[in-house]
């Protein structure tokens, strides 16, 4: 019985260490994964937008749309609304 409480106590602290090393470690990790974010953009008026790629939900499935498929064709408008259809 004192051998298996023996046990239990030294297994406790070995899994506190181990717990205690990787909260040190962890934001260690991760800070040298880090990589600067880069400059935003600087668009003016009349500036040409640059291309992104947008998703849509057509009611049954998710498709793809980018600006580069509108390009020269006709006019866009991107509106966001912010908490549409979220209830908040």
């Amino acid at each position: 019985m004192k051998r298996r409480v023996l046990s239990t106590i030294v297994f406790s602290r070995i899994a506190g260490l181990c717990l205690v090393l990787a909260a040190v470690i962890s934001p260690l990790a991760s800070a040298q994964d880090k990589k600067p974010a880069p400059a935003p953009m600087k668009l003016n008026v009349g500036d040409v937008a640059p291309d992104f790629k947008l998703q849509y939900f057509t009611g049954s499935d998710l498709k793809d749309v980018s600006l580069s498929q509108y390009r020269g064709k006709s006019n866009v408008v991107l509106a966001f609304y912010v908490f549409a259809f979220t209830g908040g």
